[in-house]
């Protein structure tokens, strides 16, 4: 694995753990929680594109990141609609305007862990 690769993948790592911490906490903060779900998807995208040596824009949209992959990631491709949902924590809930709830939080980390998993086992990480 590429340096670049691992350092993705370990930043990703520490957005999910943040996340589950908070989903543990008493007075959870979904925004946060959604914010860093979908921040752990989009720096798992990046890593398999930049393993991959494929060239990606700046953005948050999970499913920009899944479209340039290309036939490598079929498996996520089901999971399009998730992936929509999740990119719109990337911005709007750290903004007046966008609320999260718990529903929101439980289906943000849901989604992350799903694209973790799949690129995890890509990766041959356990």
């Amino acid at each position: 694995m590429k340096p670049e690769t691992l350092e993705w993948v370990e930043k990703a790592e520490g957005d999910l753990k943040v996340a589950r911490r908070e989903m543990g906490a008493v007075d959870p903060v979904w925004n946060v929680i959604c914010f860093l779900a979908q921040q752990c998807g989009e720096k798992y995208l990046k890593a398999f594109l930049e393993e991959s040596n494929i060239a990606f824009p700046k953005t948050h949209d999970l499913v920009v990141l899944l479209n340039i992959s290309g036939e490598p990631l079929q498996d996520l491709k089901a999971h399009k609609e998730q992936l929509a949902r999740l990119s719109v924590f990337g911005i709007a809930s750290r903004y007046p305007g966008r609320q999260a709830d718990r529903e929101a939080a439980e289906d943000s980390m849901k989604t992350a862990e799903m694209i973790r998993t799949i690129l995890r086992s890509r990766f041959g990480l356990p």
